[in-house]
């Protein structure tokens, strides 16, 4: 779970926190989807009939505070201001009919750091929504991050963290590029 604050635009910078800090901002590419209406105890063969459309997420995280200082919680580590870029696009399910067969890549300043398939998931989109939606309302808007692949800055050696003036871009086949400087 992130905060709205946490949503930024294509384009705008990730703007890494300076009152609670952390050297070790991390980047992962995902495939995000948006809820077309409201989802409780969806069965997984109807999940695909709630999603609206899907597009570019950068699920940022600041594993000092996710793995130190948070005490194993995640949503303060992941809710920093500008933590969750969107976009560029949101693409319709007629257009994206298969949502678990996609090239995904992140991209840090030119050098490739993520780059595989949402095939590899640990879950697919149906078993996400069926899963979040047990017993719970989902309402119409509410946005799914569904998982990054290996490549991530904290599990590199040595770790790769953003920086100040970086870029990172996340790429989804048949969706587009997200790009976004860090500040």
């Amino acid at each position: 779970m992130k905060l709205p604050g946490a949503v930024q635009n294509p384009g705008d910078p990730i703007r890494l926190p300076t009152l609670q800090a952390s050297t070790r901002v991390d980047y992962e590419a995902e495939l995000a989807l948006v809820l077309n209406k409201p989802a409780r105890n969806v069965a997984r063969a109807d999940a695909l009939d709630y999603v609206l459309g899907y597009t570019c997420a950068n699920d940022v995280s600041a594993r000092d505070w996710q793995r130190d200082w948070g005490g194993g919680q995640w949503n303060h580590a992941k809710s920093f201001d500008t933590f969750c870029p969107l976009g560029p696009v949101l693409v319709t399910p007629d257009e994206l009919p298969n949502p678990n067969a996609l090239r995904i890549r992140s991209v840090l300043n030119g050098v490739v750091m993520q780059d595989s398939t949402t095939a590899d998931m640990i879950f697919d989109v149906p078993a996400l929504i069926e899963f979040l939606s047990a017993d719970k309302t989902l309402p119409a808007g509410t946005l799914i991050l569904t998982g990054t692949p290996e490549g991530v800055g904290f599990a590199r050696q040595p770790p790769v963290w953003l920086q100040r003036g970086d870029t990172i871009a996340v790429e989804i086949e048949g969706i587009g590029t997200l790009s976004n400087p860090v500040a």
